[in-house]
């Protein structure tokens, strides 16, 4: 499997299986959004991918604004640790997000950035790999700032129904409102066969390729007007940080290779931003649009930004002219 080249390693995979297997590699936080009527199939679905994609353990969170941190860490232990009533002293949880339904990973030391841990890890702090969080956002603030560590939330995706579930669908364990909508959809090819398995040593691929990856310094000014763009904009309340300027770069870095290359081009940077940046974007409230300082009226304000959403802010900002 080493030798398989990326880009025809990953048209094998769904989505989900290629957020989560970005999301292990650069071992960081991936958010998955839904519909309300999908969310339980799709934690049923990463939950199978976790372990049969990718051989690892995990747990299903069902938050609630009732969820305490002694729940949380209860529920993240490992099957065995939860016998034993085994609970680490002191943990970093390197996973996370706080929407819909959210996928966590177990932690590595901030010195293993740059190499990969052994798979014992989780096992040696009686965690599991991977938590799958459903309404994360609903916790308290305390738990989630512990969860995600502030910034170290790397992509989000949004998953539809006509994405379909390849595991689900092929073992018949959809429920039953999404049985009759998936006997509709039209299968896409990987969807046709059962994913390739994902190793460590495939993570490992793609984490060296990811640091071959050159930039132009026209695609470094492409990066750059983005981000000053998306700070200027009047829709913008916050979110762009510096930690996540860092973070498009390190994304498409990793999108490169995926694609069968070893550069930045504006397409790949363009995708990276939509990902990076779309649960970051902080939509600013009426009352605190700039414009007002200068004489704006209140109902107009609010009428133009009545309507803003992240994706708008982002299609507007991408309608940039890229570097040919």
């Amino acid at each position: 499997m080493n030798e398989t080249r990326l880009e025809d390693f990953v048209r094998q995979l769904s989505d989900l299986e290629v957020a989560l297997f970005v999301s292990l590699v650069a071992r960081e936080h991936c958010l998955i959004e839904t519909t309300g009527d999908l969310i339980d199939d799709l934690a049923k679905e990463l939950a199978l991918i976790s372990s049969r994609t990718f051989d690892l353990s995990y747990s299903i969170l069902d938050c609630s604004t009732e969820t305490s941190i002694k729940d949380f860490y209860d529920e993240i232990l490992t099957a065995e640790a939860r016998r034993g009533q085994e609970r680490p002293p002191y943990f970093r949880l390197k996973t996370g997000s706080s929407s819909n339904l959210s996928t966590y990973m177990t932690p590595r030391d901030r010195d293993q950035s740059r190499s990969p841990a052994p798979r014992s890890t989780a096992d040696e702090i009686n965690v599991v790999n991977i938590v799958i969080a459903k309404n994360f956002n609903l916790v308290d603030d305390d738990i989630q700032v512990q969860a995600l560590q502030n910034e170290h939330l790397l992509v989000s995706h949004f998953y539809s129904w006509v994405d379909g579930f390849v595991y689900l669908e092929d073992d018949e364990w959809l429920s039953d409102s999404q049985t009759s909508a998936s006997s509709v959809i039209h299968k896409p090819s990987y969807q046709q066969k059962k994913s390739a398995k994902i190793d460590e040593m495939m993570m490992d691929k793609l984490r060296e390729a990811s640091e071959s990856v050159t930039t132009s310094a026209e695609v470094v000014r492409y990066i750059q007007d983005i981000v000053v763009f998306l700070r200027l904009s009047r829709a913008v309340g916050g979110g762009v940080s510096a930690k996540a300027n860092f973070q498009l770069s390190r994304f498409a870095e990793f999108l490169a290779p995926l694609h069968g290359i070893d550069y930045l081009t504006p397409s790949i940077v363009a995708l990276a931003a939509r990902k990076v940046f779309r649960h970051r974007i902080i939509v600013t409230a009426p009352g605190q649009d700039r414009s007002l300082q200068y004489g704006s009226d209140m109902v107009a304000v609010s009428h133009a930004l009545a309507d803003v959403t992240p994706d708008s802010i982002l299609d507007g900002v991408l309608e940039l002219e890229p570097p040919i």
